[in-house]
Parts: structure tokens; sequence; C-alpha cells
């Protein structure tokens, strides 16, 4: 086994064991799979070599106390030095504790409910007593929220005010938000908003209105000061009520009476369609019953009537070609229908054409967006990490005017395919924008992305792109990161096409990342 398989593993196992890459953390993983293999590595034989030079009382001690890390001998050595003074180390741990649960006191009542939750559950653990392994695990808890903390959402209040991110208070204060009740905008008119609601208290499809929307209009007309009364909300509330009841029951009248003319009316059209022959006399008999409707729910029908006379007019002055019609149209409706058919298919292979670039045959920008948004909560709700790569054509302009625009789509036709031999099927890989490409590796960091972008580099480095005869130097650029390593999916995306411009930058046919 080689030194990089067990870096590699290291890496892996504080993946799994949710631990920061941090030197003391690495150092320990590091010594662990080196073990595990097998292999005697100078750098983790130091405790065992201090150990021997420790007198006998110490090394049973430190054998009790299971210590298998420098990290932890040294706070051994540390404890013993403090003990020499133990009343001076008692006072000083006693003082450490209660300025610790005295921070997390303040920490609870800030307005941050996550950080006040993770203060709150390590006061409890505190109070109750706790071992190293808990202190050790509620440290890391701390590390993760300082190194996952977000404070754009302050950023939304920029309209309103200043916005100081130090200072909540400050930027609260700063708002200007305006109130309806500021003494600045003067008096209010009551007589003037009396007048409205009085007008608003009038039904807008009934014909009269009620008793007590009546006397309270009068009360309030009489009296608009008593718009300032708490008791007047409660009627005002109330006749509001009752004028909507009242509309809702003349409309409800009004649409009786025509669902009543109107179910005689269809059935008269259904029968007179089924006996063709006798179509127009049947029109007409309708539109003499229609003349001889009676004013049923008074003026509000006499414009349903009216119009339900005009339609049966119409009726009559068409009814002779309706016959006509119907067999002509029946064949054009056929017709018709195949087209939808065949439109409905033709949109369905729209709809999916959509998330392909026309050219590359690869995924489209808008497909790229949803994919990133998926692999974006895979990460937020199951830790999914993934790497993104950049990729961005060299020269692609000089192509296009050394050899015309239809070599340069030949070429990006050409590096698709490249990326799709190189890449696996859970892969997501599309056409960014003009001569820039994205490629989205599941389950992968940035070591696996890095060895993607360079396979690919060197794949587009061999190949022989040919046009009409003519040999074109292709080469590509490379930028590389991974979800893990930043606070957002912008943020990593943003990094990976910065490390591709690094790459030109650099020389250009070369891949960057952070190292």
């Amino acid at each position: 086994m080689t030194i990089q398989t067990i870096i590699s593993k290291a890496v892996k196992r504080l993946k799994l064991e949710g631990k920061l890459l941090t030197p003391d953390f690495y150092t320990e993983a590091f010594c662990k799979e080196a073990k595990k293999a097998g292999m005697q590595i100078e750098d983790c034989q130091h405790l065992k070599k201090f150990n021997q030079m420790l007198n006998k009382d110490f090394q049973k001690d430190l054998k009790n106390y299971n210590i298998k890390t420098m990290h932890e001998f040294v706070r051994f050595l540390i404890s013993k030095l403090n003990r020499t003074n133990p009343t001076q180390c008692s006072d000083t741990l006693e003082s450490q504790t209660l300025l610790a649960k005295r921070i997390l006191q303040v920490v609870s009542v800030l307005h941050n409910k996550e950080a006040s939750d993770l203060a709150q559950k390590t006061l409890e653990l505190l109070e109750r007593g706790s071992q190293p392994e808990q202190l050790n695990q509620f440290r890391q808890y701390w590390v993760n929220f300082l190194t996952t903390y977000d404070d754009t959402f302050l950023q939304k209040l920029k309209e309103y005010g200043d916005v100081d991110t130090q200072d909540l208070q400050k930027s609260i204060e700063s708002l200007h938000l305006v109130c309806a009740s500021d003494p600045e905008l003067g008096s209010v008119d009551l007589y003037k908003i009396s007048r409205l609601l009085i007008a608003s208290f009038v039904p807008s499809i009934a014909s009269s209105v009620n008793d007590t929307i009546a006397n309270l209009s009068e009360k309030i007309q009489n009296n608009p000061a008593l718009l300032e009364s708490a008791s007047v909300e409660n009627e005002i509330k109330s006749a509001i009520s009752l004028r909507i009841a009242l509309d809702k029951e003349s409309v409800k009248e009004m649409i009786e009476s025509i669902d009543s003319v109107l179910d005689r009316l269809s059935l008269r059209l259904i029968d007179m369609i089924e006996r063709s022959d006798s179509s127009n006399s049947e029109i007409q008999a309708i539109k003499k019953e229609l003349e001889s409707y009676t004013e049923v729910s008074g003026t509000n029908f006499k414009i349903a009537h009216k119009k339900l006379f005009t339609i049966a007019v119409a009726l009559e002055e068409n009814t002779q070609l309706l016959s006509q019609d119907l067999q002509s149209h029946n064949s054009e409706v056929k017709i018709l229908s195949k087209k939808v058919h065949a439109l409905e298919k033709e949109l369905e292979t729209a709809k999916q054409e959509s998330k392909e670039d026309f050219l590359t045959k690869l995924y489209n920008k808008r497909a790229l967006d949803e994919f990133m948004q998926i692999k974006e909560a895979e990460f937020k709700r199951y830790n999914r990490n993934f790497a993104i790569v950049m990729f961005d054509i060299d020269h692609f302009k000089k192509v296009n005017d050394t050899y015309g625009h239809e070599a340069g789509d030949a070429v990006l036709s050409a590096f698709a395919k490249i990326l799709k031999l190189e890449s696996r099927t859970v892969d997501v890989i599309g056409r960014f924008g003009g001569e820039e490409f994205l490629a989205l590796l599941s389950e992968t960091d940035t070591a696996g992305g890095v060895i993607y972008a360079q396979k690919v580099r060197k794949h587009v480095e061999k190949t022989r792109f040919v046009y009409k005869g003519k040999r074109i130097k292709v080469t590509v650029s490379s930028g590389v990161s991974q979800r893990l390593e930043h606070v957002s999916l912008e943020a990593a995306i943003n990094s990976s096409d910065e490390y591709m411009y690094k790459a030109k930058q650099e020389g250009r046919n070369r891949v960057e990342y952070k190292k």
C-alpha cells in the first residue's frame, strides 16, 4: 500500500467521522490508517518514543488514561504540571467553567434560533457533568455552526435603510418604515371617510338595503366621530356582512330564474337538433315562449331575459344552415383532431428538446440549473458531496475567425463527444454557454474532479480535430471545486469558474483547483 492510498483513506475517515480537515485530526486519522495497513511511519511513533522517556508511574498513567494521540499526550502533561499547584488549577478550572456558562447564557438570548438551541444544550451538558468526548463533540458542533453561519438575509433590509451586520439593533433602528398613525401625516378627515364607508354599505346587486344597514349609515352620517370609537367596529363588520348577504340572496334569485329559462331552452335545442327537419319551426316556438315569459325576479331578470331572447332570434336566422354546417364540420373536426394529436406529439418532443443544447446534444443551461438544484438538495439533506468542473475551449474565437463558424460548431460537437466518453452515467454534463461546458460529478471530491478534468484535457490534446481537410489544434482549460468546501452552491460554481480563468492566465491547457 502506498502513502498516497493511506492519505486518501485518512481523508475519507475524517469525512465519515464528521471531522474537519485540520492538522490534528488529519494526523490522527493518518496514523490510524498507517497502523491498520501495517506501515511504520516515523512521524506516528513520537508518542511511543516520548512514553519510553517517562518514568514507570507516568507510563502507567498514560496506559490507564488510554492516551493515543500527541494532542492527548500534551494535555496529560499540562494537567500534571498544573497539579503542582492543585488549588490554583481548581480555581482556574472553576472560573473557566463559570465564564463558559455565562457566555452560553448570553448566546441563548441572542436572536438566532440555531445558536440559542445549541447554547442551551451545551449549558445542560455542563450542568450535569460531561466526559471529554462529549465536550469535544459539542466543540465540533460550535465549529460547524461558525463555518456555516450565513447572515446574508440581512441584505434584504437594504431597501429600507442602512444594514450593519455587526449591530442588529442599529440596523433595525435605521429602518425607514411608514406608519399609518404617524403624527406627521396630519389629522384625518372623518367626514370624508364616513361618506366613503356609508357608500360601501350599499349593496352592488340587491335593489335595497337592510334596516340595520340604513340605521348604522344614518348614525355615522350624523356623527362621523363615532368612527374613532371601538364600540362601532363590530357594528360596521355586521353591516358589511349583511350587505354581502343581500347581494348573495339577490344573485341566487336571479340565477334560479335564469336556470329555469335555460333548462327549457336547452331541452328544446337538443330536441330540435335530433329532429333537424323541423328545426326552424322549433326555434320559432322557443322565441314565442320567451316573449311570453313574465318578469320572474324583478328588474334583475330583465337584462337576462333580453339576452336570451336575442339568442333565440339569432338561432332562428341561422338554423336553416345548421344541418349542412354540421355535416361539413364533422369531417373538418376529424381532420383537426388528427392535427391536434400530431401537435401534442410535437409538443412533447419540444418539451424534451427544451433541455437539450441543439448543437452539442448535451444538457443546456436551463437543464444544468435544474440538476444543480437537485444536487444541492441532496447535499443539504444527505450530505452528498459533488464536484463542479468548468471547461473552456482555448482560443475558440481564433478558430471561428480563422476557419469560420461552421468549423467552430464542429469543434464544439467533437468536444461534447469527448466529454460523454470520459463521463460516468451518473455524471451530468452540459453546455454552460458559448464555448464553456460544465460537469457535475456525483459523490466526488476535488481530487476526483481533478482526475476527471485531466483525463478530458489529455484526450482533447491528443485528438485530431479536422475540418475540410485542415487540422485544427484544440486545447481546453479547466477549473475544479467541490460543494463541501463552500457555504453555498453559487460560491462553489464561482470558485470553479475562477480557477478556470486562472488556468487560462497561467498559460491554458491546464487544470486549476484549490491545493
